[in-house]
Formats: structure tokens, C-alpha cells, sequence
């Protein structure tokens, strides 16, 4: 299989082999909304927070005497059962966040970048920089291109290119080591430069490889232990 690699102009200058055993196969949907809702679990701030009644504000004396009065027994005016008094069991600020394998992340990114192959939604171009960091001249290359929606990915900074593109709602700029399939799913079509491409496709190939020794690893291992 193979990816054309296009000028700005959308035209082909070149194409990419891919690689056998990594963008073939069927795509994991299943793993797609794991990893999606590991994403956002991190995402999520957690800052909600409530004083309880060792934290609000009054005095710590005994209201009235415990006995003869005819009213109920009461020890501080900070109880939650007061106005203006503690809550009991209310939200407190929390991490959300959660980890899942490495190889499970690796193989949900695997499987977003062939869905968007699939689909013929993934578009390399050999290079994407702007002489100016003006927002005008990503629209317009983007106009060209027929997209309106797209993730664009490129290899190590472009300042240029970062500061034109944030004005652009329908658009994200990340670089190939920020690959991730919420960002991938989220947006219409993929964009990436082939020094992207190449940086995302070693990466995943070097995880795969990580992978299998591990594998190795613990199979001989357990050998050891039955001998």
C-alpha cells in the first residue's frame, strides 16, 4: 500500500510505501473510545472543592448550655445542620486521570491512522511552511486543498505556521510527537507533512518492536520458571 505525497498546489510529487503489519488489519472502534475516555478523564480538572466544618468560618464556643433550655442539644455553630456551616461528604479537588498499556495506546493510534486511510481521509504533503505568520495564507492553502476541517501535523516547530493556524476554528496544529487519536477522530481529515508522517510511523514502529521483545521477554521467562 502506498500514500501519495502532495505539493501545496495538491498535486503528486511523490508516494510513501507503508509499512506491512502496521496500517493493515481491521480497525479497533472498541479501543478508540477507551483511549478517548482515558483522554478526557486526564482533561478534566478536578478543582471542585467545599469547606467542611473544620474549614468555615465561626467560633468553636458552645451555643447554649446542653441541658435545661428546652431546646435542641447543639456543640458549634459551624454544624452542617446551620446555616452557613460545613458540607458533609462534598467535593473535594481530585486527579481524574488514569493510565492505560502503552501498547494499547500504541495500537488505538495505529488503528486511527488506518481508519483515516481507509477512508481516504489522510493527506501528506511533501512541505507546508509560510514565508509570514499570517492567518490568510494557511485559509487559503487549506481552500486549495478542498479542506474546511482538518488536524494539521508537522515535524518540530514552525512558529510561523503555529501562529497563523491558532485563529482558524475549524483547524489544530500539533506536532508528530502530540499525535493522538482524540485530536485524530475529532477533526474531518488528517494533514501531515511527510517528515510528520515518517517521525509518527517510526515512532509506532519502535513501540511494536518495544512490544515484542517484552513479549519475548516474559515467554522466556516463563520457560525458565517450568524448567
Amino acid at each position: 500500500m502506498t500514500i501519495d505525497v502532495l505539493n501545496k498546489d495538491g498535486k503528486k510529487v511523490s508516494e510513501i510505501d507503508l509499512k506491512e503489519g502496521l496500517f493493515d488489519g481491521r480497525v479497533n472502534t472498541a479501543l478508540f473510545y477507551d483511549i478517548v475516555k482515558m483522554q478526557m478523564a486526564s482533561r478534566r480538572k478536578g478543582s471542585a472543592s467545599t469547606k467542611t466544618r473544620g474549614e468555615v468560618s465561626g467560633a468553636g464556643r458552645k451555643l447554649w448550655r446542653q441541658k435545661g433550655t428546652g431546646r435542641a442539644r447543639v456543640g458549634s455553630i459551624r454544624s452542617p445542620l446551620w446555616r452557613h456551616g460545613g458540607t458533609v461528604f462534598g467535593p473535594r479537588p481530585r486527579d481524574y486521570s488514569y493510565t492505560m498499556p502503552k501498547s494499547a495506546v500504541t495500537n488505538g493510534l495505529k488503528s486511527a491512522l488506518r481508519h483515516k486511510i481507509n477512508e481516504g481521509k489522510l493527506r501528506v504533503f511533501d512541505s507546508f511552511g509560510i514565508s509570514e505568520p499570517k492567518t490568510a495564507l494557511v485559509a487559503d492553502a487549506m481552500k486549495k486543498a478542498g479542506l474546511s476541517n482538518a488536524l494539521i501535523v508537522i515535524d518540530g516547530e514552525d512558529k510561523n505556521l503555529r501562529l497563523a493556524a491558532r485563529n482558524l476554528k475549524d483547524f489544530k496544529l500539533l506536532s508528530a510527537g502530540a499525535l493522538n487519536v482524540y485530536d485524530i477522530l475529532r477533526y474531518d481529515e488528517l494533514v501531515m507533512t511527510k517528515a510528520a508522517f515518517e517521525a509518527a510511523v517510526s515512532r509506532l514502529a519502535g513501540r511494536q518492536r518495544d512490544g515484542l521483545r517484552a513479549k519475548a521477554g516474559k515467554g522466556a521467562a516463563r520457560a525458565r520458571e517450568e524448567i
